[in-house]
């Protein structure tokens, strides 16, 4: 079980951008694959966004066009660039790794390890 730490947030005015960072632990960090997920106030945990082994991508609805998902394999880290952001993307986002290939990707229960937690809050 690889453990990973969430880092980067903060506060940021709308339309503004920050990134997150993901570092993992662990000597097979390449071939897990790895997912954001956000939790709101009052709201359930949703999926952002997930980076396979193979660096292929996924988003949320929501989030499509504006977020940017990557990973350095040499760091352990996976990345998240925010942009445009908007007083909705407000929560504590999740970095979290999977061993086995999630099915589908925003299904967080596929997930075998998460990180503490980031806050991001947008202001208006």
């Amino acid at each position: 079980q690889v453990q990973v730490v969430e880092s980067g947030g903060g506060l940021v005015q709308a339309g503004g951008s920050l990134r997150l960072s993901c570092a993992a632990s662990g000597r097979t960090f390449s071939s897990y694959s790895m997912g954001w997920f956000r939790q709101a106030p009052g709201k359930e945990r949703e999926f952002v966004s997930a980076i396979n082994w193979v660096l292929s991508t996924y988003y949320a609805d929501s989030v499509k066009g504006r977020f940017t998902i990557s990973r350095d394999n040499a760091k352990n880290t996976v990345y998240l660039q925010m942009n445009s952001l908007k007083p909705e993307d407000t929560a504590v986002y999740y970095c979290a790794a999977a061993n086995r290939t999630p099915r589908p990707y925003s299904d967080y229960s596929k997930y075998d390890a998460w990180g503490q937690g980031t806050q991001v809050t947008v202001s208006s």
